[in-house]
């Protein structure tokens, strides 16, 4: 059934999440064996009409009992950033992006090649409320760095949202999580082609306690969890950087936004290990 806004389900991918073979070391590295059988997403596709995006871009997923894992693989000719402090708007630059949806809430994480990283974590206003599980010091609307998230990012294309108005607690940083990245190539230098590069992220499971109202973590075998995997693409010719980026995902999401929950794609979790199913899609 189509909704009113982003795509409908049968848009929507869907991904198995293996148990890891191993430890894994976060330092970029995907040729390093954890990462070998776990399966490759296809490739990323534009957001708004689904096309296969002009640079390849893939991701894959693991886990154990500590933490998530997310693999990004991003083709660039010019891997260029300059963005180097903490929650810098990292859209400016060209980055990843990946949102974990929870219950009354998300979270949106973004990278860039320099390894900078932004984070936010969203609550809608009705679910906000004294007595709430939300109701603690890192959520208090007078003390914490909050911002406010109206609808969509395109709003005037298809509509607000059904629940409306969501609190940005932009000072919010995931409990434990650790990112690399690896350039092939030479960052910032336009004179040489370079490959692209990759990106390693590990989330916590202790740090997801706040996305989720009393769920088991890490997902037991067969359970999924929603999560949005995208990449921006700062366009620049002529001496001038094209207003809206290219923006590549997993999925659809049918208009130019990423704060779309609904339009998440599924993680399926599964106890078999990456080497007992993985495969690598070329």
């Amino acid at each position: 059934m189509e909704r009113s806004y982003g795509v409908g389900e049968d848009k929507l991918a869907h991904y198995t999440c293996y148990r890891a073979t191993g430890p894994v070391i976060i330092n970029g590295d995907l040729d390093k064996p954890v990462w070998r059988t776990a399966p490759r997403s296809r490739r990323f596709v534009d957001l708004v009409t689904g096309e296969p995006g002009f640079f390849d871009t893939r991701m894959a997923c693991l886990w154990d009992d500590e933490a998530l894992y997310v693999g990004f693989w991003a083709q660039e000719p010019n891997v260029r950033a300059s963005l180097t402090e903490r929650d810098s708007f990292i859209w400016f630059d060209n980055d990843i992006e990946i949102f974990l949806g929870g219950d009354d809430c998300y979270y949106e994480f973004e990278l860039n090649a320099l390894n900078t990283v932004y984070e936010v974590f969203f609550i809608y206003q009705d679910a906000l409320r004294k007595g709430s599980r939300f109701d603690l010091p890192e959520f208090d609307l007078y003390e914490r760095d909050v911002d406010v998230l109206c609808g969509f990012q395109d709003a005037s294309r298809i509509g607000k949202h059904h629940r409306g108005k969501r609190w940005a607690f932009m000072d919010w940083d995931f409990p434990g999580m650790r990112s690399a990245v690896r350039v092939d190539g030479s960052i910032n230098n336009p004179e040489q082609i370079d490959t692209g590069w990759t990106a390693e992220i590990a989330f916590p499971w202790r740090g997801m306690e706040r996305l989720f109202a009393g769920r088991c973590l890490p997902p037991r075998d067969g359970e999924s969890m929603r999560a949005s995997f995208s990449r921006f693409e700062a366009l620049r010719y002529h001496g001038k950087t094209v207003a809206e980026s290219a923006a590549w995902a997993l999925n659809e999401h049918g208009v130019y936004d990423s704060h779309i929950p609904e339009c998440f794609s599924y993680l399926h979790f599964s106890e078999r290990s990456s080497d007992e199913k993985g495969e690598k899609i070329p």
